[in-house]
């Protein structure tokens, strides 16, 4: 029977999935999520624990015998029992099949659905919209699924039922108000029989279901990001020499602060890509609040072309390279956030729709970019070529139909987009 120890931070869905098969297999498990034994940012960041978990994730098991073990699935799985994991091989195959379900086809559209709500993530209409509908794809997938069962796999609660309720528990509390789950009702019989389990209410406790559909709270976002003026302020205290307070208000009087003026600021003017550019008339922080705010296709887009300066600016459309690579879509997914993350320094002057098109093992990466100056952007600076060179572009003639309608699709995530001969399947903003 596995005993040891689990590292996570507190109400840690993922880690969730661990515990309650911890209590059905009888495992021993004994969590560490405060300080002083863990502290979520700093403890995990530590020579120690890399030694044991080299990527620093948790939820990370390390077992009495001094077993390692990350990924909560993996752990979810060492932890369990013969009965949970599937007692053949057909019934195992169909435990793998929820689980990784519930990782790639639940997870994606309520992060995108939830994190506004909690005010980590910056609201953006078009997809919040698109990952309801495929929610409401994977509830009536479920409910379609259960209308003959009472779970999952078999006749017992297995890993099966446990992955899939804890990617679905911040739904069900946060967003799933009585009218919009009212349709699944084998969905809701499933979940709230799994929930009110001993096991499950041990971890979970009492799980009270959304009454109202949380929104999405601007000031709430606001004030949980981390204040990127404070530095600019720090390096200006009134006991600083004059000379030294000039020299830090030049950067600061220009744009809203981020990590592109940042870095931008503390190089010398000369390495600023868009010196030698004339001010545009096309202001990007406006279109993107009315692309974030307003309806795309009958507000966001007009503006965009009433607006748009093609002498100042240009579009771009990107394809991935090696679609043969593709395999699950959420990777694929993981793959755009990825390079997304990596050139956080070029949103002020960029914006882009990336999107996945296909399924599984049968899918390609591409989208339209919109860039500062008439140059591929990725070019001009050495900090933004960590990806660049994994697709091919091709710049487009703004005046063109061709721009004008891939501009249009690529924007509201839908048409037919015949350049790929596949069907959308999901998409991420840059901006």
């Amino acid at each position: 029977m596995a005993a040891g120890t689990l590292y996570t931070y507190p109400d840690n869905w993922r880690a969730f999935k661990a515990l309650i098969a911890a209590q059905y297999s009888g495992a021993n498990v004994t969590v560490q999520s405060a300080p002083p034994q863990f502290q979520f940012g700093q403890t995990n960041k530590t020579p120690e624990f890399l030694k044991k978990f080299p990527l620093g994730k948790v939820p990370a098991f390390e077992g009495n015998d001094g077993f390692c073990v990350f990924e909560s699935n993996a752990i979810a799985y060492y932890v369990s029992n013969d009965e949970l994991r599937g007692i053949n091989r057909e019934a195992a195959a169909q435990v793998i099949q929820w689980v990784s379900f519930a990782d790639s086809e639940i997870v994606p559209p309520a992060s995108t659905w939830l994190f506004p709500t909690f005010g980590i993530m910056q609201y953006n209409k078009q997809a919040t919209e698109h990952a309801k509908e495929e929610v409401k794809r994977v509830l009536s997938t479920l409910d379609d699924y259960l209308r003959t069962r009472t779970f999952l796999v078999g006749e017992r609660v297995s890993l099966a039922d446990i992955s899939v309720v804890c990617a679905l528990l911040w739904l069900y509390k946060q967003v799933l108000e009585p009218s919009f789950r009212q349709p699944y009702v084998n969905t809701n019989r499933w979940f709230e029989t799994c929930v009110n389990q001993p096991q499950f209410k041990n971890v979970l406790g009492e799980v009270k279901l959304c009454e109202k559909m949380a929104q999405f709270d601007a000031k709430k976002f606001s004030e949980s990001q981390p204040k990127k003026e404070a530095p600019k302020k720090e390096k200006e205290p009134k006991k600083e020499e004059k000379k030294e307070k000039k020299k830090e208000e030049k950067p600061a009087a220009e744009d809203e602060p981020d990590e592109c003026d940042e870095v931008l600021a503390s190089e010398p003017k000369s390495k600023d890509p868009y010196a030698h550019l004339p001010k545009s008339t096309f202001i990007m922080d406006e279109f993107k609040r009315k692309y974030s705010n307003e309806d795309t296709l009958t507000v966001a887009i007009p503006y965009f072309w009433e607006h748009f300066d093609k002498e100042g600016w240009s579009i771009w459309y990107g394809e991935y390279r090696f679609p043969e690579e593709l395999t699950q879509t959420f990777m694929s997914c993981n793959l755009i956030a990825g390079m997304f993350q990596r050139l956080d320094k070029l949103r002020k002057t960029g914006f882009a729709s990336v999107i996945l098109s296909g399924i599984n093992n049968d899918s390609t990466i591409s989208g339209i970019w919109v860039f500062r100056g008439q140059d591929l952007a990725f070019t001009l600076c050495e900090d933004w070529q960590i990806d660049y060179e994994s697709y091919t572009w091709r710049k487009l003639d703004v005046d063109s139909e061709e721009c004008k309608t891939m501009v249009k699709e690529y924007f509201t995530w839908e048409g037919e987009f015949k350049h790929i001969g596949k069907p959308f399947n999901q998409g991420k903003i840059f901006k």
